[in-house]
């Protein structure tokens, strides 16, 4: 199917969706609980010691179905494709970094 978006349904497009979108969520979520923090409504000490930050990499990372289904609906599928490749990378790198501290 033909849309405006086209020209924008590149693999390299979603690739570069995939991963600039969780870094901003990402940081997004950790600047939503400093301020939290500042403010006396969350204690400054969390139970595990990169817990929030663990926890908020893992719903970055989940954030991307928001990019798929905003490309499904915009019929950009090769562009749905190449979001997955860095969800991918980014789950093997939580894996890597954080997968000690859970198991």
């Amino acid at each position: 199917m033909l849309t405006k978006y086209r020209k924008y349904d590149k693999l390299i497009a979603g690739i570069l969706a995939g991963f600039i979108s969780p870094l901003i969520w990402f940081y997004l979520l950790l600047s939503v609980f400093g301020a939290l923090e500042d403010h006396g409504v969350i204690p400054d000490t969390s139970v595990l010691g990169d817990f929030r930050e663990r926890t908020c990499f893992l719903v970055a990372i989940c954030l991307n179905i928001a990019v798929l289904q905003i490309f499904r609906i915009r019929y950009m599928y090769r562009a749905m494709q190449g979001v997955v490749f860095p969800t991918i990378a980014l789950v093997a790198y939580w894996i890597y970094r954080f997968g000690a501290s859970v198991l």
